[in-house]
């Protein structure tokens, strides 16, 4: 893929703007630089997830369905996806800096929000500004680890950021389960705590070693994100196989806790944050494991890890099955790793710095859609029917989409994946 005149230059950790050829490494950042370059996407992830085993305390306090909850749920989705709109372009043309320290400021606001939330309005509220705050370190955050990675180490960079979105992810609930059981004021202390951690984020990104973009804009300043000319095809087949992993994540996180108290009869938040936990310990670990393997091959075995986990979750609700639900979440929380680390680096490989955060923000809109729209299809459809057929649904439709997107993948010759 040829690049365009007008990609930036730069001089430290960043991609050269001439062709793809010898690019030297001299004045890259060390790699310990890589990994801290991730912990602001570590921090702002513990916040994405730390109120889910919360909401059934304010359930009883506040007092709303389940219905209700998915929406509050979905209000993140909504953030996040507005925020892609926006933040991808803006990274690209003035930095990633300017982007992450307002991302870390909003993420600021939805803790004061959660720990003060005495209605459905303000926990909408703390949803939404947490959902602005990820978009913008789905996409400026995760591109800032590839610049200082550099473009020889591209493929670590994608392995690395998105560990660190999944470990945040996972620790935020397990924190708040843990911290909620055994502290006093449940609802407020993981968001102190979230706080300290936020605020060591906005430390290493003032430090960070980023060198200033010099990309004159193109195009309008707020749409909808894409990809260079050459990179669709990239593009679509990781959001083929993330869509379903992170749809199903998300319903592990906003119907999950309820279904597990209904099989184990606990409303332990602790268990339901180590549920979570694990979930997403294994979408990190399964990363590491697989690191080594063809694109393709991930992408596979990430669409067949999240059709098993559906499957899974259709024999757990009928056979009122708490071990067979957990595994239904550990598959997908698999099928989400497999899917993110595949489709980060194939446009990682594919796609120049001046475009990298635009094109992280595309693959997240493209995931992040499904995962807002059909856990609340079903957060509504369980007040109808019930929780277990609601789940049994859900099961079906997204295992359906699960082995669509491993379809796309066959017949795509090697040709299509760059290596």
């Amino acid at each position: 893929m040829s690049r365009s005149p007008a990609t930036p230059v730069h001089t430290l950790g960043g991609r050269a703007g001439g062709g793809s050829g010898a690019r030297a490494d001299r004045g890259a950042a060390p790699t310990w630089w890589v990994w801290l370059a991730a912990w602001p996407v570590t921090a702002v992830f513990v916040l994405s997830n730390a109120a889910t085993p919360l909401y059934v305390l304010w359930q009883h306090d506040i007092g709303f369905s389940k219905g209700t909850l998915t929406v509050v749920f979905a209000c993140y989705i909504v953030g996040l996806i507005g925020s892609l709109l926006v933040c991808g372009v803006v990274s690209d043309r003035v930095g990633r800096k300017p982007v992450l320290l307002p991302a870390l400021a909003l993420a600021l606001v939805a803790c004061l929000l959660f720990a003060t939330a005495g209605s459905v309005t303000a926990l909408i509220a703390a949803r939404l500004f947490t959902g602005m705050a990820v978009g913008a370190t789905v996409s400026a955050g995760m591109a800032a680890v590839t610049d200082v990675a550099g473009p020889t180490r591209a493929r670590t960079a994608a392995l690395i950021a998105s560990c660190a979105m999944v470990i945040g992810a996972g620790l935020g609930p397990f924190l708040a389960g843990v911290l909620s059981e055994t502290l006093p004021a449940p609802t407020v202390t993981v968001f102190v705590v979230e706080c300290v951690l936020l605020l060591t984020a906005v430390l290493t990104v003032l430090r960070m070693p980023l060198s200033r973009h010099v990309s004159p804009p193109r195009g309008a300043w707020v749409r909808i994100p894409g990809v260079p000319r050459g990179s669709g095809r990239q593009l679509l087949m990781g959001i083929a196989v993330f869509a379903p992993g992170i749809t199903a994540t998300s319903f592990v996180l906003s119907l999950g806790p309820s279904l597990l108290s209904g099989l184990l009869g606990t409303t332990s938040r602790i268990v339901a944050g180590a549920m979570a936990f694990a979930m997403f310990l294994t979408a990190a670990g399964v990363q590491f494991a697989v690191q080594h393997l063809s694109r393709r091959l991930i992408l596979a075995m990430g669409a067949i890890s999240t059709a098993a986990g559906m499957a899974m979750l259709i024999v757990a609700v009928h056979t009122s099955s708490a071990p067979v639900l957990v595994t239904s979440a550990l598959l997908a929380g698999a099928g989400q790793g497999l899917g993110q680390l595949g489709g980060l680096s194939l446009l990682n490989s594919a796609v120049p710095s001046g475009r990298l955060a635009e094109a992280n923000a595309a693959f997240n809109v493209g995931g992040y859609l499904p995962a807002g729209v059909l856990p609340v299809s079903v957060g509504y459809l369980s007040d109808a029917v019930g929780l277990t057929a609601g789940a049994a649904v859900f099961g079906v439709v997204l295992m359906g989409l699960a082995v669509v997107g491993g379809l796309t993948l066959v017949g795509r010759r090697q040709a299509d994946e760059p290596s």
